[in-house]
């Protein structure tokens, strides 16, 4: 198999990038940002700590030929370029890894060019980098489904029937996604505290973050057409960081027998940089192996995930510092993402450019991997005690949650930077 030159690791960038960086050159992910003092948004590509603004790239008369037509990146979505599909994708990220190369001059030699084109991050706000028509939850960890099983059901009923024959899912709500740095207010809803006989209306109590990873569809299907899971890898751009905020009280209270609602509604954070399948590729790994084998459809030949680690920190208004409380890994996953596509458009659902579905919490087998308090606290029981001594059972008002992620290459990082937020009170 000939080696993608845009990920090899002797590839260098004559823009700085530091060893520890989440950006270099073999990475290029996308998003959208507003620069200082303009008044649209445009798509731009992370390489260190700059920006290439692909609007003003094209301005320029660079990136205009078939399939990249002119004024592709000059909107605030990234929607039309992800319905471009594979061979779209492919020639923009040849042609950016060849702009940002030491070898290549149409950048390196001309500053005013360069001025033009590359921003620095300090001086511009990122923003939701897709307009998300649907957004779909799994629940995709065999660690997180049977402790979570565990605690509610006993050891011996921890995993449905169902759970090691297909990917459960759930719908989530695409309004709700927001960018990573947005504050979380605490939801209020109905709660059945212990001993009680009747339900109460407050803030919830038991208020969580799950670690998560969520992938953005391509061209979607037509109605009626499944996505085969040999074929699903075509229909994904990329990935972000994903955590999607629970609160487990109400969800207790409300789960049966539709599952989550309002307990998962109020918020889900991403990640502003959506790194792509193509960036990943010298990081794909096999998953678990998969007992029984799967039905047919959710085959798929060749290893279909990826070695990402992740790490959970929080910070509490009383300390300096944020401290890790959670390090897994993204190819712990039972369910992969080819699987989850293929799963949810086999009965001929159609999703659409934009489409989100996230991967479920991700945790490890190792107590020290689990991907939310729920089981770092197992329901409560055993607090997190830092070495001030404050304790957390569950997320208290002024908790910052951050969650990373990154791929470790040959002497360089791919990495998603950062998904934070911060818990307010709840209003009214």
């Amino acid at each position: 198999m000939t080696k993608d030159p845009t990920t090899v690791p002797d590839l260098k960038s004559f823009v700085e990038v530091s060893s520890d960086s989440h950006f270099p050159i073999q990475n290029l992910p996308y998003g959208v940002f507003l620069r200082r003092g303009d008044r649209g948004p445009r798509a731009g590509v992370r390489i260190g700590d700059h920006v290439l603004d692909l609007k003003a790239l094209q301005e320029r008369g660079i990136g205009t030929t078939a399939p990249l037509r002119p004024g592709l990146f000059d909107q605030p979505t990234l929607n039309a370029f992800l319905e471009l599909g594979r061979p779209a994708w492919r020639a923009a990220r040849e042609l950016i890894s060849t702009l940002l190369s030491t070898d290549a001059p149409t950048l390196r030699d001309d500053s005013e060019l360069r001025t033009h084109v590359l921003v620095s991050v300090a001086d511009i706000e990122m923003i939701l980098p897709v307009a998300i028509g649907d957004y779909t939850d799994f629940y995709s960890s065999r660690e997180h489904a049977t402790n979570v099983g565990t605690m509610f059901r006993g050891k011996e009923n921890a995993l449905m029937p169902n759970w090691v024959h297909l990917p459960v899912a759930y719908h989530g709500r695409a309004s709700s996604v927001v960018l990573s740095g947005t504050d979380i207010h605490r939801p209020r809803g109905q709660v059945m505290l212990d001993g009680s006989q009747h339900p109460v209306f407050s803030p919830s109590r038991l208020l969580d973050f799950e670690l998560e990873m969520g992938f953005f569809v391509g061209p979607g299907n037509a109605l009626g057409h499944p996505i085969p899971a040999t074929e699903a890898q075509e229909h994904i751009f990329g990935l972000v960081l994903v955590n999607d905020w629970s609160a487990r009280d109400i969800q207790k209270w409300e789960y049966q027998p539709l599952g989550p609602f309002n307990s998962k509604n109020f918020a889900t954070s991403i990640s502003p940089w959506i790194v792509t399948l193509d960036a990943l590729e010298p990081f794909r790994c096999a998953g678990p192996v998969q007992v029984p084998e799967p039905l047919e459809y959710l085959r798929g030949a060749g290893d279909r995930s990826y070695d990402i680690d992740l790490e959970v920190w929080l910070q509490s208004q009383k300390m300096d510092a944020p401290v890790r409380i959670c390090q897994s890994n993204f190819k712990h996953m039972y369910w992969n993402i080819s699987q989850q596509l293929a799963h949810h458009t086999v009965t001929g659902c159609n999703v659409r450019p934009g489409d989100m579905m996230a991967s479920g919490t991700i945790s490890a087998p190792d107590p020290s991997g689990y991907g939310s308090l729920l089981e770092l606290t197992w329901k409560g029981t055993k607090p997190l005690i830092f070495a001030d001594g404050e304790q957390r059972k569950f997320l208290a008002d002024g908790d910052i949650v951050a969650m990373t992620g990154y791929c470790r290459g040959e002497g360089y990082r791919v990495g998603f930077g950062q998904v934070t937020g911060k818990v307010l009170p709840a209003e009214g």
